[in-house]
């Protein structure tokens, strides 16, 4: 993983978050404010902007300028959640230009951990959590897997754990006080990670 690699990598992000901008604000609609989807497309499309003309290549400092662009642009508790998971990886990949999926899963593994930290949540409350924690989980287990296949595995462990949010009931934030009322709906943050994943597995296998 290179500065190259990132950039596809959030271009290839960044049209999925388009593509389904209206899918994205149709589900917050459910149990939020219905501004996922806006917000979305805008950050990723920021960090997209920047990406395009920097000339960063320590990884650690590519991905902090990400994450500020996306904390920028993304005005809404998505956004900053998941700037605070590309921090995490930016401290993990401080000073190396290039990492390979060892060092680059333990990135990701360290940007789940500060997303935790910070929300006080974890796996099983309803949130973006129950996307990537089990796609980190997935690529830590790809020994014998070539790229392609590694991230596709992680791609179809977040997509899976996006759609088992529909048995979840919410704890955080705004669709919390929906309460019961929340089960049987999918969880908007969880399909976010799953884009997430989907869009890394689609730049591998392209």
């Amino acid at each position: 993983m290179n500065a190259q690699n990132i950039t596809e990598i959030m271009n290839s992000i960044s049209r999925l978050m388009t593509e389904n901008r209206n899918y994205l604000i149709e589900l917050d609609q459910k149990n939020g404010d219905g501004d996922l989807g806006i917000s979305m497309s805008a950050g990723f499309k920021a960090v997209s902007d920047y990406l395009a003309s920097a000339g960063e290549k320590d990884l650690g400092q590519l991905l902090m300028k990400c994450s500020g662009a996306l904390n920028e642009s993304a005005s809404s508790t998505m956004g900053t959640i998941l700037s605070i998971g590309l921090t995490g990886m930016a401290k993990a990949l401080k000073g190396i230009e290039e990492s390979g999926t060892k060092e680059t899963v333990a990135a990701m593994a360290a940007g789940v951990n500060a997303i935790m930290e910070k929300a006080k949540s974890k796996p099983g409350e309803k949130t973006v959590l129950d996307a990537i924690c089990p796609a980190v989980e997935a690529l830590k287990n790809s020994g014998g897997l070539d790229e392609a296949a590694a991230w596709l595995k992680a791609a179809q462990a977040a997509a899976a754990g996006s759609e088992s949010t529909k048995d979840m009931k919410s704890v955080h934030g705004r669709a919390a006080y929906y309460g019961d009322k929340s089960l049987g709906v999918l969880d908007g943050g969880s399909v976010v990670g799953k884009l997430i994943f989907e869009g890394i597995s689609s730049y591998f296998k392209s």
